[in-house]
């Protein structure tokens, strides 16, 4: 005869009561389905999940990467377009410097045809 752990033997004379566990027994807890059937969680969602992250995590590295080149390459545009704004100044100033002094300014007129003026007219006054 085999014996199974937590048998007993039956009586045949008086059925016995209901067991009263001296031990108040804890409320059964309602297990989800995949517990159940002994499914556990699945690897390639995991892995599809971890390769979207890193995929999204890289692309905002590469969107902060190209939006320093492009300010990088604003600034080195705005300093060549100061530096020639710097010479054109120059350049105005050196003129004007020149084109300042009788003998420039006299060379001008000629050059558009203005020439000497005469003795001043004086008109008597009435």
């Amino acid at each position: 005869m085999a014996v199974y752990q937590g048998a007993r033997a039956r009586t045949i004379v008086l059925p016995r009561g209901p067991r009263v566990a001296d031990v108040p027994t804890l409320p059964r807890r309602r297990a989800r389905s995949a517990v159940r059937a002994r499914r556990g969680p699945n690897r390639l969602a995991f892995a599809l999940g971890a390769i979207v992250i890193a995929f999204m995590l890289m692309f905002f590295s590469l969107a902060q990467q190209v939006q320093v080149s492009a300010t990088s390459y604003d600034i080195g545009q705005l300093q060549l377009q100061q530096s020639q704004l710097d010479s054109r100044l120059q350049e105005l100033q050196s003129d004007l410097n020149r084109m300042g002094r009788e003998p420039a300014v006299r060379k001008l007129a000629l050059d558009d045809g203005l020439g000497q003026l005469a003795e001043p007219v004086v008109l008597p006054a009435r």
